[in-house]
């Protein structure tokens, strides 16, 4: 595989996470183990996002401005010229569909060429003349009349043909992100689906053979992607995420956004059942006004609620391809919202699955910031792992004008330096954002209520299936 034998001469590939609440852009290169090490960290506040739609462009580019610029301060030696970038949002839609292809030369055997044209072919087909297509995945192949095969190269045969998975999306919503990295001074390398990149950092290949479906909950919207006897099997876009429980909360309690967010992170369950009765959290009161008292139970269970809903639609979309019970693997909550306290019981309670939160740490390097090992930077983590899945492939040197790798200055000096140093800043900016924005004294639980930590531990087997699994995300330009 390229690169990996040396790690000096892999590319600085950087992925970028255009959400509805942050901005995240994080460049890695792989070593000689074939693990992530992160080189920058730049991260900032989304502004002109709205349930992962660009609504104002102007916005959105000092949001990415502020996010790239902070991943150079972390490493001077970066140079950032391009970048994959994670998609979403309610105009993502994905239709299954078969083509076939007859062969000339049937005396050859299949080549890696022919399965790429038949995929090529697939840009013909018939969406809605608003819509432009995103990514053609292949499920299975087949060959004649054979059985369903996984790679029918080498094989010889008249006829090819497979399922596919397509992605489509609204063009001008696409247009409106491919502008805003535009005038950044920025070249989009690829836009990927964001429930593919981050299942493409949170699963393994067991989740593959058992089959698993990944719930990321992000900001605006709620993504799924379902896998089943390792073929990807569904995607679907939830018009519901983070954003409608903090708005819930504000509207449902009578408080400021900034304050709602605050109780949500700080206080908020999505098991109401699970919280002191007699908990309550005092908070400021406006201009003057005496300070107010906001039942925990109260909280929880608006917070419920809209989770209940976000799950409905989950079982909903798992009903409606029928793998709801036979998904061995169960249910992988990724995203900023897989943060909240108890959401994993909620979950296995509504939909009878085994679920666990998914993190990207198992492909990250050794020494990288406990900072990353958080399930918002899954989508991120895994644009990076999109790239070396291209670049492997031989697929980056043909996009682009001639300037395929993202350059880093003096990369022998970079390569002898610590490595944790980007994160290291990152986390002494943490620091200082707590020291400049202390809690205020207002804002404390009359009655102490434990706070459990959950983390998931994934095996360390991403070597032995990568190949299998991330060339499933892999996609041909259109001729």
């Amino acid at each position: 595989m390229p690169g990996n034998s040396n790690a000096k001469q892999n590319p600085i590939i950087v992925g970028l996470d255009i959400g509805t609440t942050k901005v995240v852009a994080i460049a890695g290169r792989k070593n000689e183990f074939g693990k992530l090490e992160i080189l920058g960290f730049g991260k900032a506040d989304s502004a002109g996002v709205v349930h992962g739609m660009v609504q104002n462009i102007e916005e959105c580019i000092r949001s990415i401005h502020q996010a790239i610029d902070r991943c150079l301060d972390s490493n001077k030696k970066l140079d950032i010229k391009e970048v994959y970038v994670g998609i979403a949002g309610q105009h993502i839609k994905s239709i299954q569909t078969r083509g076939d292809r007859v062969r000339t030369n049937v005396e050859d055997e299949i080549s890696k060429a022919d399965v790429e044209a038949l995929i090529r072919d697939q840009f013909k087909t018939f969406i809605p003349a608003s819509d432009q297509i995103i990514d053609i995945i292949p499920q299975d192949f087949t060959v004649d009349n054979s059985q369903p095969v996984v790679n029918p190269v080498g094989m010889s045969g008249v006829k090819i043909g497979a399922n596919f998975h397509i992605i489509t999306g609204d063009k001008h919503a696409i247009r409106n992100i491919k502008r805003c990295i535009d005038k950044s001074h920025l070249m989009t390398r690829d836009l990927v689906l964001q429930p593919l990149a981050s299942a493409a950092a949170v699963m393994n290949d067991e989740d593959m053979e058992a089959g698993v479906v990944i719930v990321d909950i992000g900001g605006g919207t709620t993504d799924m992607a379902v896998f089943h006897e390792g073929i990807l099997r569904h995607t679907a876009v939830i018009p519901y995420g983070g954003v409608n429980v903090t708005n819930d909360i504000r509207q449902g309690l009578g408080v400021l956004k900034a304050q709602a967010e605050q109780m949500k992170v700080q206080f908020g369950s999505s098991l109401a059942a699970e919280t002191n009765q007699n908990a309550f959290i005092t908070i400021p009161g406006l201009r003057g006004l005496q300070p107010k008292e906001i039942s925990v139970r109260n909280l929880s269970e608006i917070i419920e609620a809209r989770i209940e809903e976000i799950l409905d639609y989950v079982v909903i979309n798992l009903k409606q391809v029928d793998v709801l019970h036979r998904l061995h693997g169960g249910i992988i909550l990724t995203g900023g919202g897989a943060r909240l306290k108890h959401l994993a019981q909620l979950t296995a309670f509504k939909t009878g699955m085994n679920v666990r939160i998914g993190t990207p740490n198992e492909h990250l390097a050794g020494g990288h910031s406990k900072l990353l090992e958080d399930p918002m930077y899954a989508t991120c983590i895994g644009l990076i792992m999109r790239g070396y899945n291209d670049w492997e492939n031989g697929k980056l040197q043909f996009v682009g004008d001639g300037n395929t790798e993202i350059q880093d200055v003096e990369t022998d000096a970079a390569q002898q330096e610590p490595q944790p140093s980007p994160l290291a800043q990152v986390e002494e900016e943490k620091k200082k954002n707590e020291q400049n924005n202390p809690e205020p004294e207002e804002y404390k639980e009359n009655t102490e209520t434990k706070q459990p930590k959950e983390h998931a531990k994934v095996k360390n087997v991403f070597n032995l299936f990568k190949g299998k699994f991330l060339e499933m995300f892999g996609d041909t330009e259109e001729e």
